[in-house]
């Protein structure tokens, strides 16, 4: 499917409270290079060069440009595959250096405050929902991409991204699992993320599109997020397609600091993820999370699905200024995968 007609309804639906972002797929069997390239063409070069450059200068600190920028070729060294061809082939259609490239990809890992919520129904299905949260929510509702990647003609795996960050802050394997992520601050983001990426660490976003290319199931999945080490703390939420298949992960960069699994027999049939341990007090100035748990509870698991769980994520402060969009999916149902933008809402 291209992606022309979701260009044109993108644009002209703009920043509408429920539109759904553009749709497109990207062929797995493509060189790295190239495989973005027909996404690229439905944009203004301009707009996504202006684009690039507002969101790296008001988020990335200049000691970071001086230090990324000289020794971009070399890092491109330390990045694996298919990242790296990704990242050089966009920068190289849009004009942008390679530096800038991985700045923008970086940009975008540091300062990502998220909602999560995995949950079952009285029925043992499992549905997973999630609020991204960003700044430059005007920029973002712009190039907020449905992407499918295709191998061998079949949807390998499927996720929302901003065009040209190559990394998947939500996504899902269909028929096996779900995975959204929600930043985790564990201070001095830069220094500790350049110095762990010099280490030949994973960005937190590429690990999650890599465990969705090569997890065969929920199990694996969370043994793949859990353990290979990151360049920055985060919190993985998983969601299966069988009853108690649901995790929250709360990762150090070089391991877990704890995995919060369902326990629907216990009664607790949902977990919630924000940007903090879910063992600490949320701070008062942004407790998303109570908000999202008053909701759950009055919704009841019996009435959990797909329209009640965006009607949870609907709920302020849940939903926010911030709010970019909002995804609810669920494995076992992959065609159900729907994302909608929430700026102005």
């Amino acid at each position: 499917m291209g992606c022309g007609l979701w260009a044109l309804l993108a644009l002209l639906c703009g920043a509408a409270g429920a539109a759904s972002p553009l749709r497109c797929n990207v062929s797995l069997d493509s060189p790295a290079e190239q495989r973005w390239l027909p996404v690229l063409r439905h944009f203004e070069p301009a707009f996504l060069r202006a684009a690039v450059q507002r969101i790296i200068d008001e988020s990335v600190p200049k000691w970071v440009h001086q230090v990324i920028q000289p020794i971009a070729a070399e890092l491109e060294l330390f990045m694996p595959q298919p990242f790296a061809g990704e990242i050089a082939g966009m920068c190289k259609a849009l004009g942008i250096n390679l530096g800038d490239g991985i700045l923008l990809n970086f940009a975008y890992e540091s300062t990502a405050f998220c909602t999560s919520i995995v949950a079952q129904d009285d029925k043992g299905n499992i549905y997973h929902g999630r609020n991204l949260d960003y700044a430059f929510v005007d920029i973002l509702s712009k190039i907020t991409l449905d992407v499918q990647f295709i191998k061998g003609g079949q949807v390998a795996y499927q996720g929302t991204t901003f065009l040209g960050y190559v990394g998947l802050w939500t996504g899902q394997s269909p028929h096996k699992f779900t995975i959204s992520g929600d930043e985790r601050d564990g201070g001095r983001w830069w220094e500790n993320a350049i110095a762990a990426f010099l280490n030949r660490n994973y960005p937190v976003s590429w690990l999650v599109r890599d465990t969705l290319s090569e997890a065969e199931d929920f199990q694996a999945a969370v043994l793949r997020l859990a353990d290979i080490p990151i360049i920055a703390e985060v919190y993985y939420i998983v969601g299966g397609v069988s009853p108690k298949e649901g995790m929250v992960i709360t990762r150090n960069r070089r391991g877990p600091a704890d995995l919060w699994p369902l326990d629907p027999l216990g009664g607790a049939w949902f977990r919630v993820e924000t940007n903090y341990d879910h063992w600490t007090t949320p701070p008062p100035f942004d407790d998303r999370r109570t908000a999202a748990i008053k909701a759950l509870n009055a919704t009841g698991q019996h009435n959990i699905n797909f329209d009640t769980l965006f009607k949870v994520l609907s709920v302020k402060p849940v939903l926010n200024n911030n709010t970019v969009y909002t995804t609810v999916m669920s494995a076992a149902l992959p065609d159900r995968y729907q994302t909608w933008m929430r700026a102005g809402e």
